[in-house]
């Protein structure tokens, strides 16, 4: 104790003792009392706040440690106990893991759901505004979807399509499988066994899914939306049956079963799971829910409801006036540029429609049904810098099937050389595959999907890169969406009517090939 602190002691003793004294001391030190037992259950609440905020982080962390496994490198011990590290992420395939949708989680932010609120208010303008039109006009209250009862008519022979392709993929493609993996170890020419199986089963695939649907849709005339469902699930189970196969057989030609004992396949029950799981890359097994939750399955139905409906409406309301007139007017640069900013309102709500109703409703809702619990079918485009990015966010689903029996692939036949070839023939096989899809659903051969996709497409994809970071190009990435869905609008409504009003009249090459709308003169 120093001398200050000696000094000053018989002091505040005798302060102390004078407070005893003094009948205001017993308030003051239950005064005292009450703030440290604040300071105490303050210091317990700042605990608990940072317990939860840490927890938090750590949840979010782990996500991003988790999703991160899969785009970067890994490190495996080698034989004499030091790390050794991958070169490429194609050695490995798609991993699979329990996450939910970004939309999901964003849902649970009131600002991100308020925006959703505001799409379900649109929605109630357009119901209001054609009953107002449908009462001044027509003097009824009576709503008429006449239009969209024409988009899914003739449903019957597309549940008899769907029914031959879905008992075909079913079978023959396993069951070719489980022929040729049966005598594959001991067939003398595993070669000519392989090739033989793999001509006959290739040719069955064209008959039963390449020619029969495109006979169905063009034979009956199927309208629009009955033609789409016939034609993508055409593709969709092409793709999968090609997975089956790609993930099968290599496993099988590695694993030579031992003497006495049968090879082993995949069982049919974990096929038949793959062809409705929303996925496109086949595995045994996949993270599996513990439950389902109905209520959500009873939501998600009522939201693709609502797009269907959105839909409808965004083409009554915006589209069908504008290029439904009883008088074409002459082409010209004024015209054309007035049509296509018209219909840029109407192409990025159909484009956002689609992206909600398909990407997100619809494949959580086969997701929730059969517990699958990866639902990441999409990752956050809507931030992209870069239209790089772009491609690999939007559709995830559909990309991993092209990264890894494309690219991937591509890449391995060429020892890892002409990368850029590789990227380029995905983008060519995708956009040619986007052309059929739309050629056959709309009944016509007009290329612009082709052209934005393989041309500008390819161009912005190298252009604006994973380089590109800033904010600005995220606007760029944004205003480009909005010009191209208005060209495509803009043209393919211009070529529906053109085809109505001035039919073909000879079925020759360049009849089917030319747009009509560029020749097409009516009154």
């Amino acid at each position: 104790m120093t001398t200050t602190e000696t000094s000053k002691g018989p002091w505040r003793r005798n302060i102390k003792a004078s407070q005893s004294d003094d009948p205001s001391s017993d308030v003051g030190s239950q005064g005292e009392e009450d703030l440290r037992q604040w300071q105490k259950h303050a210091q317990k609440l700042k605990v608990k706040v940072l317990e939860q905020v840490q927890d938090q982080l750590s949840d979010v962390l782990d996500k991003v440690l988790a999703e991160s496994i899969q785009p970067f490198t890994n490190i495996q011990p080698t034989a004499n106990g030091k790390m050794a590290k991958r070169s490429q992420k194609m050695d490995d395939g798609k991993v699979f893991m329990d996450r939910p949708s970004l939309l999901d989680e964003l849902f649970e932010i009131n600002h991100i759901r308020t925006i959703y609120h505001m799409f379900i208010a649109v929605l109630l303008i357009f119901f209001l505004s054609t009953l107002a039109v449908d009462y001044i006009d027509q003097g009824r209250l009576v709503l008429e979807f006449d239009l969209l009862f024409y988009a899914f008519g003739k449903l019957g022979t597309v549940i008899q399509a769907w029914l031959v392709m879905f008992v075909y993929t079913l079978f023959v493609p396993y069951y070719s499988l489980v022929f040729w993996g049966s005598v594959y170890h001991v067939f003398p020419s595993k070669l000519g066994l392989s090739m033989g199986i793999g001509f006959i089963l290739s040719a069955a695939q064209t008959c039963v899914l390449g020619l029969l649907p495109i006979y169905v849709v063009i034979n009956h005339e199927l309208p629009p939306a009955s033609r789409f469902i016939v034609i993508l699930e055409q593709i969709r189970f092409l793709m999968k049956s090609y997975s089956f196969i790609r993930e099968t057989a290599p496993a099988i030609m590695k694993n030579t079963p031992k003497e006495g004992e049968a090879p082993k396949f995949p069982t049919l029950s974990s096929y038949l799971y793959f062809l409705f799981c929303p996925t496109l890359i086949y595995r045994e097994s996949y993270p599996r829910n513990t439950h389902i939750r109905w209520n959500y399955v009873g939501c998600t139905l009522a939201m693709i409801l609502g797009c269907l409906f959105y839909g409808y409406f965004i083409l009554v309301r915006l589209c069908v006036p504008v290029f439904r007139s009883e008088t074409n007017q002459t082409f010209t640069i004024r015209t054309m540029v007035l049509a296509v900013f018209h219909s840029i309102l109407p192409g990025i709500m159909l484009l956002l429609l689609c992206f909600f109703a398909f990407l997100h409703c619809w494949l959580n809702l086969f997701g929730e049904l059969l517990r699958f619990a990866d639902r990441m079918f999409y990752k956050d485009w809507w931030n992209s810098t870069s239209f790089a990015n772009y491609y690999r966010t939007w559709n995830v689903v559909v990309h991993d099937w092209l990264y890894y029996y494309g690219y991937r692939d591509f890449l391995l036949l060429s020892k890892r050389k002409f990368r850029t070839a590789g990227m380029l023939s995905v983008f060519i096989v995708s956009a040619v595959v986007h052309e059929y899809a739309l050629a056959l659903g709309l009944g016509f051969f007009y290329p612009v999907m082709f052209c934005l996709f393989a041309v500008f497409g390819v161009v912005f994809n190298f252009t604006m890169n994973d380089k590109r970071q800033s904010p600005v190009f995220n606007v760029i990435m944004w205003a480009c969406l909005f010009l191209g869905q208005g060209v495509q609008v803009c043209l393919y409504c211009q070529e529906w009517y053109a085809q109505i009003h001035c039919p073909r009249k000879e079925n020759t090459f360049w009849e089917l090939v030319i747009p009509r709308s560029w020749s097409c003169s009516y009154q």
